[in-house]
């Protein structure tokens, strides 16, 4: 979950299949200041080298490797029908997410699909209404998937908790990998390509084709 440069040049190592063993170095200006962004951009330019960012890497990882464990499957009572419910983990979560799937997804095409992070508060004393909205759509459709994305405080006001020691960009991109990778590659691991999302909210969510997810359209949520 750290995307540092230690950890770039581990894997950069383990994808050359070879020992992760690396030397590091910073590029300096001339005034002794670190050179960044536009700077290493000309920097590598000027000198034919090759360059590739840790975003890039963690995308290109996260594409490629499979990250999820399907580790469970059961079934789920609900206000619609019975729904399938299966429990996933991953290396470096120490919870379980869950997806729970209405009806038969057939091909995987055009599935209703609810990318879910946890709400405690919202989940269990605001009533789920997004929850229950989903499945209201999913009875009409005949079919969908929720995909229940967890981690150790959501929904819960984070500033009344103590926390690990993250920066703002680390707390965002591991938001994001629950989001958009995590919930991918449990779409994928269910055997869907194209979904119809269901947002509450406007969101932005770019990176799932990336995963070979296509989002063949964005509808409403009430609830």
């Amino acid at each position: 979950m750290r995307s540092g440069h230690t950890e770039a040049c581990v894997d950069l190592c383990r994808l050359a299949s070879l020992p992760p063993v690396g030397v590091l170095a910073e590029l300096m200006n001339d005034n002794g200041s670190v050179m960044r962004g536009p700077e290493v951009a000309a920097f590598a330019q000027k000198h034919k080298l090759a360059q590739v960012s840790i975003a890039e890497l963690i995308a290109y990882r996260q594409n490629r490797d499979k990250l999820v464990e399907r580790v469970g499957e059961f079934r789920v009572a609900s206000e619609i029908g019975t729904l399938n419910g299966y429990a996933y983990v991953t290396p470096f979560d120490r919870v379980h997410h869950m997806a729970f799937v209405y009806g038969d997804i057939g091909g995987g095409r055009n599935v209703l699909a609810r990318l879910h992070r946890a709400d405690v508060i919202g989940d269990v004393f605001g009533g789920a209404k997004s929850i229950h909205a989903a499945l209201t759509r999913f009875k009409q459709d005949g079919r969908g998937v929720i995909v229940y994305l967890r981690d150790g405080t959501a929904g819960v006001p984070v500033a009344e908790i103590p926390q690990e020691a993250a920066t703002g960009t680390e707390a965002a991109r591991s938001r994001q990998w629950r989001e958009i990778g995590l919930g991918a590659q449990i779409l994928k691991d269910l055997g869907i390509t194209s979904i119809r999302l269901l947002a509450s909210s406007k969101r932005t969510y770019v990176g799932l084709g990336g995963f070979g997810i296509e989002i063949a359209a964005t509808e409403p949520l009430e609830g």
